[in-house]
């Protein structure tokens, strides 16, 4: 559904170039016609050896004309205004194709002159199959931004390789900027359309809608209104509209691209190219695309799911039994902690030697702090507490706030284990994962049970992103149930088990908090290793 308002501009532009062209005299009036316009193409990779360029499809534009305000270069349905006379467009045709774009100067009172370049370009990238059926589906999968996760939204340095290192949005904290009522949809046509209000269209079809932006910046989209608040407009008037999307993949990068004034979540002008920065958990992608002012990085969680009854959990366990808020520092509590010690891999090819020494446990100010440790000769060190014998229990909440180390092939766990885990073994005993990382994704985490039928080897899990997981304290909780095992993080759902007297989820656990290195889940170690830290704040057992 396009604007109305964007048929009348392209009807303006046609009355500007007619008025041009009736008459060749270059000024009338106060009027002056830009003259000598001219226009040359670069070829991203184009060399000797590539004279259609590097595959990429990437081509830049560069204009210059006497007496021109600004420019404007058209391909298709793509448009882009610049008043420093430069653009760039993706061709993504596969192999060599010849494209004409047309270039327009415009000089005082809109009066312009035209001209058309053709570029012959290499496109060598064929986005893969998962991925397209990921963000097509069958052809009504509907994207959103994911509002009940923590960093859904937020910003960081240009070229950052951390999510929203800068500023991530708490769950929910937008609700009122016209943001999280849009919706997305990549058109297996290679439309690309965006619903600005999917709450007002259960009655039949209503375009209309808000959207939020960058002050300045969101000007581009030609509407007026909104609020300013700060740097951000918030609720400015927009209707449902469309324009192209395409998969590219600049310097091996797998990219969406967005013609026109398409966007997501949030208007940053610029390229419209957003970076798909992780795709591994289902029904969600981590994007990044930079601002029009080359200011920041923006970073947004988009989900193909609806939002979850989860974010609004209720728990049937309110009464405090057990609890530990490290505030006393040294030593953990003997009266709630022992250790695991020694090395032998544990099971998973682990390289760490688990220790009860201050350089790998300690509480300080007011922190459990569990730290793995390259040591002289190059082995590593870490800790393993475990309330084994002490305190071990039957159903309920367990809470731990936590921080998680940020080095590759750290592998922390918060977890519980059944207490007849000597008698007869694993995975007999059963395990509950409240939260492990991997050693390579520092932007995930996940929760998992293991038992007899899923185990060894496997384990009836999910994952859930987090990119500030390793920068900011979040709860990590489960709730076990004689019928369930609820895995959240900040009290949103993101994983449910069923359970019943088959398994062996129906006896006492008791807790384990530890910090692995490499490993299954670990992986390959950084070389430049040397330490690295999961911090507690509290864990907590309700009953």
């Amino acid at each position: 559904m396009k604007k109305l308002k964007n048929i009348f501009a392209s009807l303006l532009g046609i009355l500007l170039l007619t008025v041009s062209c009736q008459d060749d005299d270059p000024t009338v009036g106060d009027l002056v016609t830009p003259s000598n316009l001219q226009v040359t193409a670069t070829i991203v990779g184009q060399d000797a050896s590539n004279p259609n360029g590097d595959g990429s499809g990437v081509v830049n534009f560069a204009a210059t004309a006497n007496d021109a305000i600004t420019y404007r270069f058209i391909y298709e349905s793509n448009q882009q205004t610049a008043a420093t006379g430069t653009a760039s467009f993706i061709f993504s045709n596969l192999g060599v194709n010849t494209y004409t774009v047309t270039v327009i100067a415009y000089g005082t009172g809109g009066i312009s002159t035209t001209t058309t370049i053709t570029v012959d370009v290499l496109a060598t990238y064929a986005p893969p199959a998962e991925l397209l059926e990921k963000l097509v589906g069958d052809g009504s999968r509907t994207w959103r931004i994911k509002s009940e996760q923590q960093g859904h939204f937020g910003l960081g340095p240009v070229g950052g390789t951390v999510p929203t290192e800068w500023y991530g949005a708490q769950p929910d904290e937008k609700a009122t900027v016209g943001m999280y009522d849009d919706r997305y949809i990549f058109n297996a046509d290679g439309t690309f359309t965006f619903i600005t209000n999917n709450t007002n269209d259960d009655a039949g079809t209503d375009p209309a809608g808000t959207v939020f932006g960058r002050v300045n910046l969101i000007d581009e989209l030609g509407s007026s209104g909104g609020e300013i608040n700060g740097a951000d407009v918030e609720n400015l008037p927009y209707d449902d509209f469309q324009e192209s999307w395409v998969l590219i993949a600049p310097s091996g990068v797998e990219t969406i691209n967005l013609t026109g004034n398409g966007f997501i979540g949030y208007y940053t002008g610029g390229s419209h190219n957003y970076e798909i920065f992780d795709r591994s958990v289902p029904n969600e992608l981590i994007l990044r695309t930079t601002d029009g002012n080359g200011e920041f990085d923006w970073w947004f969680i988009i989900t193909s799911a609806e939002p979850s009854t989860g974010s609004n959990f209720q728990t049937q366990y309110n009464n405090l039994v057990w609890e530990d808020n490290f505030d006393v520092n040294g030593a953990p509590d003997a009266a709630n902690w022992t250790y695991d010690l020694g090395d032998g891999g544990w099971g998973n090819g682990e390289e760490q030697t688990y220790t009860n020494d201050a350089s790998n446990v300690i509480i300080e100010d007011g922190m459990l702090k569990i730290t793995a440790v390259k040591e002289a000769g190059g082995n590593y060190t870490s800790a393993r507490l475990k309330s084994e014998n002490l305190y071990e229990f039957t159903y309920g909440r367990v809470e731990v706030r936590a921080k998680l180390p940020a080095s590759q092939g750290t592998w922390p766990a918060i977890w519980m284990l059944g207490a007849n885990f000597d008698t007869v073994g694993w995975p007999t005993c059963g395990e509950i994962d409240i939260m492990e990382q991997k050693g390579q994704d520092k932007n995930t985490v996940l929760g998992t049970v293991h038992h007899p039928g899923v185990s060894p080897g496997a384990g009836d899990g999910a994952t859930t992103a987090l990119p500030t997981s390793t920068t900011e304290f979040h709860n990590y909780t489960v709730e076990w149930t004689d019928t369930t095992i609820t895995f959240l993080v900040d009290d949103f759902v993101y994983h449910t088990v069923s359970n019943d007297v088959t398994l062996p989820f129906n006896a006492d656990f008791f807790l384990i908090l530890n910090v692995a290195m490499g490993g299954t889940l670990g992986g390959e170690i950084d070389p430049a290793f040397t330490q690295d830290s999961m911090e507690i704040d509290y864990v907590r057992v309700y009953q």
